[in-house]
Formats: structure tokens, C-alpha cells, sequence
């Protein structure tokens, strides 16, 4: 495992492992973490190894939101700053699956993180919150990425009163997709990882950029332009590989990377 102060980073078992690493200020997203997050995550998209990105947390919170006083994207020095956007955004746009597993409290600006994430997976009982109008401001920046999986209708609620919901809850309002103990987050991440490594990885993130197209078109221009899609999928090599092991059953020889079909 390699980091620095503020952030972990290890590759194991196919996934790119990055690790919020500073517990005595909750994880908060100070202008060092999100660089070196962002660094992490420019890393794993280049690792062939790593075929998934996990973030997750140490200590009792995963992430509590911005270091207010020093919050991402500013630079006392006039140095890099990486602002959150930046990072949801390169999180979302990523051809590898993102997973979070959250290992504690997620509040504010790390909710943001659970927001732009591919899959989540949560403990039971770890606090959650849009806690920003207890100190006067709005979610506006994380609201991008978790309004559409909560809806307006639980968004609404939970914005206006800052109340926290648990692990379990975020399930049920379609912010994570399963809740477990503590004590077996990692196991059930480990799950999905072992997954997604039966896919191809072309085929992974042509899945991602799948999902996010087909909301934004009608139906009409849905069909056709996924017929159009499938075909050229269909004629990759990667699904000539992942048909022929299926006929002679055997495990396919995925090759990791990026690329178009």
C-alpha cells in the first residue's frame, strides 16, 4: 500500500483500492485529499491490473464533507487545487466501475462521492446527511449526482432538514444499492469486485456510458440508436472472445484496457 497523509492507494484482487486516510478530521475533502484522490483516480484508470476503483474511508467516518477551513478547490499558495466537481465528474466519466464502500458517517460533500459512484455499498448503521442548511448553505454542487438517484421527492425532505438516515435507509431511498454490518463491508465489496471481473471490461464501461445515454433520449431514438450499439458490440472482439469461451466453457481471456468496440 502507498499514499501520503491524507490518502491510501493499493491495488489487490483486481481493484484499485483508494482510501480516505484521515481519520482525526473525519475524512473531511480539504484541498490535499481531493488532489491526491483525484491523483488516485487518474492512476487506477491507467493501471491494467485494476479493473474496478474502490473508495472507501479509515477510522469511524468515511467522509464528512468539506474541510471548511480548507476547503477543496482553493490553494492558499496558489498551487493545484482539484475541485469536487472535478472529481465527481472524473469518478462518473470513468470506463472502470466505481465502488464506494461506505465504512462510517457520510455527510455533506461525501455524499457527493456516494452520489457519483457506479455502486454502493454501505454499512447498516453509518449516519448519513445533507447536513449543509444546519450551517446556512445548500447541497448544490453533490445535488447533481445524488437528485437523480433519490428523487426530488426524498431529496426534498432530506435537504430541507439535514435529519440523518442510516446505511440501511440510503438503500431504500436508492442512494446505495445494499447495506451490511460493518464488520462484512469489505467481504460484500469483495463480492462485487470478483463480479465485475466475470465481465469484459470493454463491455463495463461501454455499460456505464449505456446507462447515462438512454435517459437522454426518447424512446424512438432509444431503440435505434441501441440497435446501432448492440451490432457494434456484438462484431468487438472482445465478444467474439466472450462467446467462444462461453461455447467451449471455459473463463474468457479478457484483456484489460481501454477502447471502443
Amino acid at each position: 500500500m502507498s499514499g501520503t497523509e491524507a490518502t491510501l492507494y493499493e491495488v489487490r484482487d483486481g481493484a484499485a483500492w483508494i482510501t480516505l486516510n484521515r481519520p482525526e478530521n473525519r475524512n473531511a475533502l480539504s484541498t490535499v485529499l481531493v488532489n491526491e484522490l483525484d491523483d488516485h483516480l487518474q492512476a487506477a484508470l491507467k493501471d491494467p491490473a485494476a479493473r474496478c476503483i474502490v473508495v472507501t474511508g479509515k477510522g469511524p467516518a468515511f467522509c464528512a464533507g468539506a474541510d471548511l477551513k480548507n476547503p477543496p478547490g482553493q490553494s492558499s499558495d496558489g498551487g493545484r487545487a482539484v475541485s469536487l466537481p472535478e472529481v465527481l465528474k472524473r469518478m462518473m466519466d470513468s470506463p472502470k466501475p466505481v465502488i464506494v464502500a461506505v465504512n462510517g458517517a457520510a455527510f455533506a460533500g461525501g455524499l457527493g462521492l456516494v452520489g457519483a459512484a457506479d455502486i454502493v455499498i454501505t454499512a447498516e448503521d453509518a449516519p448519513h446527511s445533507f447536513s449543509e442548511v444546519r450551517i446556512g448553505v445548500i447541497p448544490a454542487v453533490i445535488s447533481v449526482v445524488c437528485v437523480p438517484k433519490l428523487g426530488a421527492h426524498n431529496a426534498m425532505k432530506l435537504f430541507l432538514t439535514g435529519e440523518r438516515f442510516s446505511g440501511t435507509q440510503s438503500v431504500a431511498m436508492g442512494l446505495a444499492h445494499r447495506a451490511v454490518p460493518a464488520a462484512q463491508l469489505h467481504e460484500a465489496v469483495q463480492e462485487v469486485i470478483d463480479m465485475i471481473k466475470l465481465g469484459g471490461p470493454i463491455a463495463a464501461a461501454e455499460c456505464k456510458r449505456l446507462v447515462r445515454r438512454v435517459q437522454q433520449v426518447s424512446v424512438t431514438e432509444g431503440f435505434i440508436e441501441m440497435a446501432g450499439w448492440s451490432r457494434r458490440m456484438f462484431l468487438s472482439a472482445e465478444a467474439a472472445e466472450g462467446m467462444a469461451a462461453f461455447r467451449e466453457k471455459r473463463s474468457p481471456a479478457w484483456v484489460s484496457g481501454e477502447g471502443k468496440p
